[in-house]
């Protein structure tokens, strides 16, 4: 839709150029902020002009910037051992978006509406991913995804601060990951998403979209069922929607993470 309030759009090419003004959003792909009515912006500053590579790598870290689209992401040729990589594009077929929307709409977009069935966000927490902040004054700080998205279009950022990349440890790529998804209807928005990873180093499961921000569940081994159904009943913060009744939620995800459960302990995972 048209933003009708937008009075100046910038594009910066360097990162002193950056800083952001009063009413002023950053811009990357668009997508959700052109679809609805943003109250109180007066001006966009598109991130996109400041030229950051899509990845990078490095023998450690897989390094994904905020402005890099889900297609871009997608068309990424993992390294052999990448077994976690089938997990993008499962994420990516959660937001049930078309091609079209991919090649526009960008990973650091998707996590920094901070919308429960954030998908890009399911696979960042899953993934361990480290969410690297830009602050106005010329510094950066980072903090794990799973503790940037702290509620309902709710983000751990500052006046001033925007997400600049996401560093994903290359040995978190190197894991088995799961993932199950529920919606109400076939092409509905999320309803649940529950994915996990684990390997000889642990069992990570993180569950999305059936609550405000990322639930995660850590343990050094593959956990009982009577863990995991004790670390699940004592979640009580379930969201609740026209896509999802908290107890809906509750239940799917109770489900699904013990399906994960026990893939992971079939499949001799963390011992």
């Amino acid at each position: 839709m048209d933003l009708v309030t937008v009075r100046t759009v910038r594009t910066p090419s360097h990162r002193d150029e950056l800083a952001l003004e009063p009413g002023e959003r950053p811009l990357a792909g668009g997508t959700w902020l052109f679809s609805e009515e943003q109250p109180g912006l007066t001006g966009l500053v598109d991130l996109t002009t400041l030229g950051w590579p899509d990845v990078e790598r490095s023998p450690c870290t897989l390094t994904i910037a905020a402005t890099c689209t889900i297609a871009a992401l997608l068309r990424l040729a993992p390294d052999d051992d990448w077994r976690a990589w089938p997990l993008v594009e499962q994420c990516a077929n959660a937001l049930l978006a078309s091609f079209k929307v991919w090649n526009a709409a960008t990973v650091g977009g998707n996590v920094a509406v901070g919308l429960p069935a954030g998908a890009m966000t399911a696979l960042l927490c899953t993934l361990d991913a480290v969410a690297v902040v830009w602050t106005p004054s010329g510094g950066s700080r980072r903090l794990p995804v799973a503790e940037l998205v702290r509620g309902v279009r709710t983000l751990d950022l500052g006046p001033g601060e925007v997400i600049r990349a996401f560093e994903v440890p290359t040995a978190a790529l190197r894991a088995t990951t799961g993932y199950r998804r529920v919606a109400l209807s076939p092409h509905g928005r999320s309803g649940a998403l529950v994915t996990a990873r684990w390997d000889a180093s642990g069992f990570v499961l993180v569950v999305t979209a059936a609550t405000p921000r990322p639930l995660v569940f850590r343990s050094t081994t593959v956990p009982s069922a009577a863990e995991l159904d004790a670390a699940m009943a004592a979640h009580d913060d379930w969201y609740d929607d026209p896509h999802g009744s908290p107890d809906w939620r509750r239940a799917v995800s109770t489900r699904f993470a013990h399906e994960l459960r026990d893939d992971a302990a079939s499949a001799g995972g963390a011992s």
